[in-house]
């Protein structure tokens, strides 16, 4: 029997005899595409060149990509762990033709490697073709059809329609028909009984798909027609995971080498045996979920572990937020169910690092970092995990308490409750769905919602400035800044309107050239005076108290206008306090800078704030500082300030 390396392997040196160049997988992390946070697809790095933006390195590629996917068509995250094939990370071994070969070869590789290389029993296999669509005026896909005739029998070539055998790269650009292959893993006996023709694309557990090859040939425009392509491509992605277990003959992914090191390691750690047959039992009792919990580590650990290696940390938004609470499912599973109360996802890191190292080193060269980043977010967690989850057992027993009997079957955690539990306790939403989910009921998503979006609406209220329209004194297309090189300029004012902030008046000016450096960058806005005439030739002093932008004006804040604002104004800065928040600005760099040098390339800045006193820098890092990294820190900024490098 083949394992999970050699099968891999296998699939790579395939496609190499076939003329196609091998790559290595993009980052998990997805930095420069803003509509995905992750790679969920393997075709996610080869975009640019499905779209034409870029060349690819070869009209033949191959290679196996790291995804990730917690939301979406069987991809829910409370699914994964409960039954035998979804996970949140993913290996996707694809094979791709960049205008080169088309749907014949294709074809006639795929099945090659499936049933020639890898030896897979013929009878178990099953293959979908795109059935055509009237409305779209799409024919059926014919030329598919005649290439798989051509090495199963008809009866086992299933039309499929749009949603199944059709793939769209969004409302527009590049898509095409697709043909999927499906593996029949039940026995003898339960294929003879029931057709697995049947059961293709049914849901049923052990009759999976295991390759799609989609044929990119159309070009789907705005108003929702199709063209051709002028080149025709094919992207291909069969999972690992699944394609181990049919040829490990398993009828779980958890029960293959894929997984079955990290689950020994954490029967080990926890004192307790996996019971594999427990997971998909009926019962509810605490075998099953005992051995839920051993997949759901088993596959979170993953996720968790080479999304950091790629460069994202968890936290409190975003991405990082999805890392978070994907690590603290696993938490909980291990906490409740595997009895265990101390950190144990780090535990698993030096093992799974090995597993992967010939083919995702990042991971082993960072285990000792990562690991560092686990064990700090799995303490932190913990702690308050046990408050959480007496808070929430109390408000379900409070409204089991207050329910009528007509009430019995609307059992509801309130939305109030969930936001409480997220918002003191960390507890992200989902967790609280699972912990209602185990004890039948459910979260009143709307009620959280409502919450939610009240306190945001409470913090932006509170910084609003309530504003009247614009008095127009000047043209007012000019609006530039001349205070890099100046801090004081003679100029006009061209326009103002009056403002309350938190319930005081103040004015706002727009100058038609200004000294003053606006808020941004962290940086304060400066502050200083505005000088206009008056009749006895002094000249009217207004005090600018702030400067930010608005879209791109420049705005100066006053607490008082004179009545007469036309003729020449001399705009003035504090000189004083812009040199001393230069200074601080230049130290935030020199800060970051050392900050990475002491604790590593991860460091990034995530916020800071610039003034004439002093400096504020928030990044990202997994623990508190140790006195000594602060001393280092501190040392190295000093000795950088005293070179005075130009």
């Amino acid at each position: 029997m083949m394992n999970s390396a050699d099968i891999r392997q296998t699939f790579l040196d395939f496609f190499r005899s076939k003329g196609h160049t091998i790559l290595p997988s993009a980052p998990i992390v997805v930095k420069d595409d803003p509509t995905l946070m992750f790679t969920n697809a393997g075709m996610n790095q080869f975009k640019d060149y499905f779209l034409g933006n870029k060349k690819p390195p070869s009209a033949r590629v191959a290679d196996t990509q790291k995804c990730l996917r917690v939301s979406g068509k069987h991809n829910d995250l409370e699914e994964v762990g409960v039954d035998t094939y979804h996970h949140t990370m993913f290996e996707m071994m694809g094979n791709w033709s960049f205008g080169d070969y088309f749907k014949k070869e294709a074809i006639a590789w795929s099945w090659e490697l499936l049933t020639e290389v890898y030896g897979l029993d013929k009878d178990m296999l099953y293959v979908s073709i795109f059935e055509g669509n009237i409305q779209e005026g799409l024919p059926k896909d014919e030329e598919a059809y005649t290439e798989w005739k051509k090495v199963i029998a008809e009866d086992r070539i299933i039309l499929g329609n749009k949603k199944d055998n059709f793939w769209e790269m969004g409302d527009t650009g590049p898509c095409g028909p697709c043909t999927e292959i499906h593996a029949d893993c039940r026995s003898n006996a339960e294929r003879k009984a029931v057709d697995g023709k049947t059961l293709v694309n049914n849901d049923h557990p052990q009759v999976i798909e295991i390759w799609n090859n989609v044929f990119i040939q159309f070009n789907r425009l705005k108003d929702g027609s199709l063209e051709p392509l002028p080149s025709k491509h094919v992207d291909t992605g069969m999972g690992l995971e699944r394609l181990v277990r049919v040829l490990q003959r398993k009828t779980s992914n958890y029960d293959t080498d894929i997984f079955s090191g990290t689950i020994a390691k954490t029967e080990k750690i926890v004192g307790k045996k996996y019971i594999a047959d427990a997971a998909t039992s009926p019962s509810t009792g605490g075998s099953r979920r005992e051995a839920v919990a051993f997949r759901v580590i088993a596959d979170h650990i993953r996720a968790i572990s080479f999304t950091i290696a790629d460069g994202q940390l968890p936290s409190n938004t975003g991405a990082g937020y999805v890392i978070r609470r994907i690590l603290r499912r696993a938490v909980r599973y291990y906490y409740s169910y595997l009895d265990y109360k101390k950190p144990l996802l780090h535990q698993l890191l030096p093992g799974l690092a090995k597993q992967f190292e010939n083919v995702f080193p990042e991971l082993q060269k960072q285990v000792d970092f990562v690991s560092r980043v686990v064990k700090e977010e799995e303490e932190s967690f913990l702690k308050t995990l046990e408050k959480g989850i007496v808070k929430f057992n109390e408000r379900a027993q409070l409204h089991k308490d207050q329910l009528l009997p007509e009430e019995e079957a609307r059992k509801s955690i309130d939305g109030i409750t969930a936001f409480i539990l997220y918002d003191t306790f960390g507890f992200p939403v989902d967790l609280t769905q699972l912990l209602a989910k185990e004890i039948g009921w459910e979260v009143d998503m709307n009620g959280f919602n409502n919450v939610m979006q009240q306190q945001k609406d409470r913090s932006r209220a509170a910084t609003a400035i309530d504003t009247e329209d614009w008095i127009i004194l000047h043209d007012n297309s000019i609006n530039e800044f001349v205070g890099y090189d100046n801090l004081e300029t003679i100029t006009r004012i061209n326009q103002y309107r009056k403002v309350k902030i938190k319930g005081k008046e103040a004015y706002q000016l727009v100058l038609q050239k200004t000294p003053f450096y606006a808020e941004s960058g962290g940086q304060v806005g400066d502050i200083g005076e505005l000088i206009l005439p008056s009749p006895s030739g002094e000249g009217v002093r207004l005090s600018v108290f702030d400067t930010k932008k608005e879209n791109d004006l420049i705005v100066h804040f006053t607490e008082t206008i004179p009545a007469v604002l036309s003729g020449e104004v001399i705009a003035k800065v504090d000189a004083l306090k812009r040199r001393n928040t230069e200074l601080h600005h230049s130290a935030t760099h020199l800060l970051h800078a050392a900050l990475r040098n002491v604790l590593g390339n991860h460091v990034a800045q995530k916020g800071s704030l610039v003034n004439n006193e002093h400096l504020r820098f928030d990044f990202s890092h997994f623990a508190k500082m140790a006195d000594e990294e602060m001393a280092k820190v501190e040392a190295l900024v000093n000795k950088k300030i005293r070179e005075n490098i130009p």
